[in-house]
Parts: C-alpha cells; structure tokens; sequence
C-alpha cells in the first residue's frame, strides 16, 4: 500500500472523533443561499453572505428567511421577562424604549426582530426571533432603569431567557 501525503496542517481525523457542532439551529441557513434570495414574507434580501434589506433584485430566488420562519412557527430564540413594580408604573416608557431598541437593531440585522409582546398579570413577555435582540434589550433596560437583570443561556437549543425586574 502506498503511503499517502497530505498538505502542511492536514491531520487525518477518525470518523468517530469528527467534532460536533456547537449548537444546532435549525433555522439557520444550510450552508450559502444562491445569491440574490429573496425572502417571500418580508422582502429581505441574501447577498454577500448575510441577511440585509435592500432593493429587491430583479431574478431572485425566493425562500423564507429564519425570523419569518421561527414567526410563523411561532418559535423564539429570546424571551424577555418584565416585572417589578417599577415595571408596572412605567410600561408604557418601558414597552417604548423596547421598541424603539428593536426598530433600530431589525434596520441593521433583518434577522432580529420582535415576534409577541403578552401582558401578564405581573409584567410582561415579550419573544424575539434572536437570542442577541433579546440580550440587548435586557442590556438597554439596564443601562436605562437599572434594577435586577439575568440572563439564562441554553446552548441546546439557541435560546435565551431574560430576566429584568425593578
């Protein structure tokens, strides 16, 4: 048998100690999309290698990018958690500043946006399509009204919880 010679840095691996992935999001793209692709439910296009908005092309494909998918699944990567009484006396200041965070991120990143906010007898629940959108807003509560924030990370499943209470 003749033996093999592989490129500097090359180091055969044996099936069973192949790496497994990190985290698995099965909203995330598999792999490079043709380019350009346009999203049939919000109008954001795939070009250079991300999620942008842009002109429509002309001779698009067309899919669903992953936050329209994970709304209409009604699937979250982020739950943001309300409470407190401060919440309660100033919620509409609060639910203001949240979307006015979420409006400004979605122009940059298509792909962060607000799925659901639901009043609860106590605070309040609002989903995001990505875990960094929630994050930033319980960073932005924070940095604004300070209080109790925590954030709860599963890697399992691409999720994070947040926590803010005043």
């Amino acid at each position: 048998m003749a033996h093999q010679t592989h490129p500097p840095g090359f180091h055969l691996v044996r099936r069973d100690q192949l790496l497994q992935e990190a985290q698995h999001d099965s909203y995330k793209n598999k792999g490079k999309l043709p380019e350009p692709t346009l999203c049939q439910d919000c109008g954001a296009v795939y070009h250079a290698g991300h999620w942008q908005w842009s002109d429509k092309p002309a001779k698009a494909n067309q899919t669903t990018c992953p936050a329209c998918s994970r709304i209409r699944d009604k699937f979250p990567a982020g739950y943001v958690s309300l409470a407190g009484e401060f919440f309660t006396a100033h919620e509409e200041e609060i639910m203001h500043l949240i979307h006015n965070h979420a409006e400004k991120e979605k122009a940059s990143h298509p792909l962060q946006r607000l799925m659901e906010s639901v009043k609860l007898p106590v605070g309040a629940v609002i989903t995001t399509t990505d875990v960094h959108l929630a994050r930033g807003i319980g960073d932005a509560l924070h940095h604004a009204y300070q209080g109790e924030l925590e954030f709860h990370y599963n890697r399992d499943q691409n999720l994070v919880r947040v926590n803010w209470t005043r």
